[in-house]
């Protein structure tokens, strides 16, 4: 069972990248999927959370709505954070990871990909 983030890379300010998390050894839908990032000297963050398609939910911390977009893809097994309009200080490390999608909030459930290096340029 494991998750593979990917797609992160250096951007100028108002640029775009688009992370992926692909699941191995598991069926991505039968699990709801968030991104997290940690920026150095941070606490860790939940930036956003997807649930399975049944339910049909999204989760977006304040900072990033309007902004990034999180979408799955079934047949490839693939969660998306399409990132629009990059911020320096959306610099940090990505990670994704299984979650719970609560009501009050979106915490992480046990399996964690590796990160992926974000950095926005002013």
């Amino acid at each position: 069972v494991q998750l593979q983030a990917s797609g992160g890379g250096l951007v100028q300010a108002g640029g775009s990248l688009r992370l992926s998390c692909v699941a191995s050894g598991f069926t991505l839908d039968y699990h709801a999927i968030g991104w997290f990032r940690q920026a150095p000297g941070k606490e860790r963050e939940g930036v956003s959370c997807i649930s399975t398609t049944i339910e049909g939910r999204t989760y977006y911390v304040d900072s990033v709505k309007g902004r990034f977009t999180i979408t799955r893809n079934n047949a490839k097994n693939t969660v998306y954070l399409e990132m629009n309009g990059l911020k320096p200080e959306d610099t940090a490390v990505y990670y994704c990871a299984t979650v719970d999608l609560l009501t009050s909030g979106c915490f992480p459930a046990g399996v964690w990909g590796q990160g992926t290096q974000v950095t926005v340029s002013s």
